[in-house]
């Protein structure tokens, strides 16, 4: 009997600073010290902590390269962080910087809406996105049927859906913060 092999474990490469704290202790690492910067990575939307190399500025916005190799501004990923956690100002850029996120990820999510199924006999993924209901969600799925929506442009033009990226950031949000009960179709619990 051959088991699959465990599948590798993927790590974020690159993360979007919500806010650094200067002279701040990680609350994931006990003892570390130093500038400590809330982010919110690329790939997984995963909420982090990470410690900053001493004498680097951070910009609340800022892609960083947060792999294992190639940091320049990054000493060490420090570990995930909740919601519940974030500061203010942290929870306050939260929604522009997943926006840019899904902005500068078009193929990721297009390539989402292309795909998402059902979830129950009357649950739809593509209804748990702010904005797309019944009506939005059938002309998506006659649409996509017809051919495969190449980017959000296209999205806009054959559906009408206005602002898609909007509706997405939002719906992230709401995952992060705890606000959707149902289910996460974007952020892993």
């Amino acid at each position: 009997m051959n088991a699959d092999p465990p599948k590798a474990r993927t790590y974020e490469e690159y993360a979007y600073v919500l806010g650094p704290t200067r002279r701040g202790r990680s609350s994931v690492v006990r003892g570390k010290e130093g500038t400590i910067v809330t982010a919110v990575g690329e790939n997984k939307l995963t909420l982090l902590e990470l410690l900053g190399v001493p004498g680097s500025g951070f910009a609340n916005g800022e892609r960083l390269r947060i792999g294992r190799t190639g940091r320049i501004k990054v000493a060490s990923v420090l570990g995930k962080v909740s919601y519940e956690t974030l500061s203010e100002s942290a929870k306050n850029e939260l929604q522009g910087v997943i926006t840019t996120i899904v902005a500068n990820n078009e193929q990721k999510f297009v390539s989402y809406l292309n795909n998402a199924g059902p979830i129950t006999p009357r649950v739809h993924a593509l209804e748990l996105i702010p904005g797309i209901g019944k009506t939005y969600m059938n002309a998506m799925l006659d649409e996509r049927e017809r051919q495969r929506f190449e980017s959000y442009a296209d999205l806009q033009e054959r559906v009408g859906l206005s602002d898609p990226v909007g509706h997405i950031a939002e719906r992230i949000v709401s995952e992060m913060s705890g606000q959707s009960r149902r289910v996460n179709i974007f952020v892993k619990r």
